[in-house]
């Protein structure tokens, strides 16, 4: 069984996520609109849930990949953590990402870079965790060179994360066996966050999958 495959898209395309985060930005500066939560709010707080119920310490250092509009971010910041990197290739959405830190009074425990993750992203130094909601989906709509890209986007993981580091990933373009194959080689699945799920004509599926993976220790 194969991959999904995936036609070019827009949503694909740095142009499209910088012209939705000028207007996100200008929208937030004249009416206080935060914008869109990809997969909405429980999204977050699965993830913040999973972290806390696992004792994660909270001075472990986390990334959040592709951050948007940070929210993520400060959820997380609410919860106690506070040694935590938000990178996106628009400027604007690291912008609209400040700009919401400072509101929510979180900036001490909130560091926002842009930043091409698959291009000149380069930490001085390896992070824990790893978060992605919808980036790797992105990546995956990609109309130019997008295989290339996927595997470019596990290589910079690999490079930034920890060996043991956790990785957890939200999508709704991957079913959980799409991602086992396409991370296995270099990951282990850790866990499975529940998602809503939906009925139709007698079956049952999810719309969107998060798992947890590992980083395998190779060395």
């Amino acid at each position: 069984m194969s991959d999904t495959e995936f036609s070019p898209s827009a949503l694909g395309t740095k142009e499209h996520w910088d012209a939705v985060y000028s207007r996100e930005l200008k929208s937030y500066q004249e009416f206080g609109d935060e914008g869109e939560i990809w997969f909405g709010e429980g999204s977050m707080t699965r993830v913040v849930r999973w972290l806390n119920a696992q004792k994660i310490p909270h001075h472990m250092s986390i990334l959040d990949i592709g951050t948007g509009n940070g929210m993520l971010l400060v959820e997380l910041a609410k919860a106690g953590y506070s040694n935590l990197l938000g990178v996106d290739y628009c400027a604007d959405a690291i912008a609209l990402a400040r700009s919401i830190c400072e509101k929510e009074d979180v900036s001490q425990s909130v560091k926002l870079e842009a930043t091409d993750f698959l291009g000149s992203f380069s930490p001085s130094e390896q992070f824990d965790i790893c978060l992605d909601k919808g980036t790797f989906d992105a990546v995956s709509l990609d109309p130019n060179n997008a295989e290339e890209k996927r595997n470019q986007y596990i290589e910079t993981l690999c490079r930034i994360l920890k060996p043991r580091g956790l990785f957890i990933i939200t999508s709704c373009n991957w079913t959980k066996e799409e991602l086992l194959r396409r991370f296995g080689e270099e990951f282990e699945m850790k866990d499975e966050l529940p998602t809503p799920t939906f009925s139709f004509g007698g079956q049952s599926g999810r719309s969107v999958t998060a798992l947890v993976f590992e980083r395998k220790d190779n060395s």
